[in-house]
């Protein structure tokens, strides 16, 4: 059993007045006015971890960063190591948001640490949480595997729902990358059903986002695309943007996966301008990949197109998005690919082949 959700991260008084399907340009209003009238060390480390977190979600990368060290700074003065934990779990979520995968490693560790040591039971579940989804980021399934089931099992354990759809989402996308379809749709499912119950607004829309990946990759584009709609909605309604940006690439996705090379190509280039303003190097790359495949099914030069190819290999590797390079290395070996013999068609119940996915969240 569980209960309804709730957002650990807003801690103190900000605790009661804000809640997780707050808006987070009402989060930040709140965090700043809290901020502006702290009495403590403590009090300001937990304001400043709000204003963080509602900066980081809103795509202000710049001033995420100042309120997270902040945040830190305040909660050292305080001698507080569940303070500093939760500050540098904020710092390392944002850390992996930009890109920055090794760095969003040392931040959550040293998060772990002091949360352990601090008797923080949630501060320790959240950076654990932080390295597994940096991991499966990465796509290094094998050593986070077993952490998101420890961490679903201890949602259940506990009875919070939010866990619960976080790491079950993270198993689902790890079978969805790994080809096992009907298992990624039946865990995204179950997400969305456990979100909707626990008034988890947020996780639906993430979880609703994984159903639609699912079934356009078994070519239901049309019921996809409302998903995503649905999903948009709750976006904008929280002031998501990140999530709102990666909804939309995985439109462009759906798109292509269908053949609709234009709608792709304009989407992308929405998610695209998206990134780029929230200054988020991941979701620029994902973006700029699906633009590339989409100009060239439209009949754009290869060698430009093996040209971008080229220079987005560097960057999912600098990145360390291991998927993500294998997609760039696996169209490039299409566009190389000599022209095919001419064979008979298909007959009309053959099953299309189709190029592998993007690969989806963050």
């Amino acid at each position: 059993m569980y209960g309804k959700a709730f957002a650990p991260e807003y801690q103190g008084e900000l605790g009661s007045a804000l809640g997780v399907n707050s808006s987070y340009e009402e989060v930040l209003a709140t965090a700043n006015r809290a901020r502006s009238s702290a009495g403590t060390a403590l009090e300001r480390a937990r304001a400043a971890l709000a204003v963080a977190e509602a900066n980081r979600r809103l795509g202000r990368v710049d001033d995420a960063g100042a309120a997270w060290r902040e945040s830190y700074r305040s909660a050292r003065t305080a001698d507080d190591a569940a303070a500093m934990a939760w500050a540098l779990w904020s710092g390392g979520t944002l850390a992996r948001q930009c890109g920055t995968l090794p760095l969003a490693r040392r931040l959550l560790t040293h998060a772990v640490t002091l949360a352990d040591g601090s008797g923080d039971r949630l501060a320790h579940g959240y950076a654990l949480a932080g390295l597994a989804e940096t991991g499966r980021i990465q796509g290094d399934y094998a050593a986070v595997a077993e952490l998101h089931e420890q961490l679903l099992e201890q949602g259940r354990a506990h009875g919070e729902a939010r866990h619960m759809v976080w790491a079950m989402s993270g198993i689902a996308q790890m079978h969805r990358n790994t080809g096992d379809y009907d298992k990624a749709l039946e865990l995204f499912e179950e997400s969305v059903r456990i979100a909707t119950e626990a008034d988890d607004a947020r996780g639906r829309a993430w979880s609703l986002r994984g159903i639609a990946d699912v079934l356009s990759v078994q070519g239901r584009p049309d019921r996809a695309l409302e998903l995503l709609s649905e999903a948009e909605v709750i976006c904008r309604s929280m002031d998501l943007a990140s999530a709102l940006a990666y909804n939309h690439k995985m439109r462009g996705n759906v798109q292509y996966r269908a053949g609709r090379y234009q709608e792709a190509r304009e989407t992308y280039a929405l998610s695209l301008r998206e990134f780029t303003e929230m200054q988020e190097p991941r979701g620029v790359a994902l973006s700029r990949l699906g633009l590339v495949k989409s100009r060239a099914r439209l009949g754009r030069d290869p060698h430009e197109t093996l040209a971008e190819l080229a220079e987005l290999e560097k960057d999912f590797t600098r990145i360390g998005l291991r998927h993500a390079r294998d997609m760039v290395i696996a169209f490039r070996a299409e566009v190389t690919a000599p022209p095919a013999a001419e064979t008979p068609a298909p007959h009309c119940d053959a099953t299309t082949l189709r190029s592998p996915a993007v690969p989806a969240r963050s």
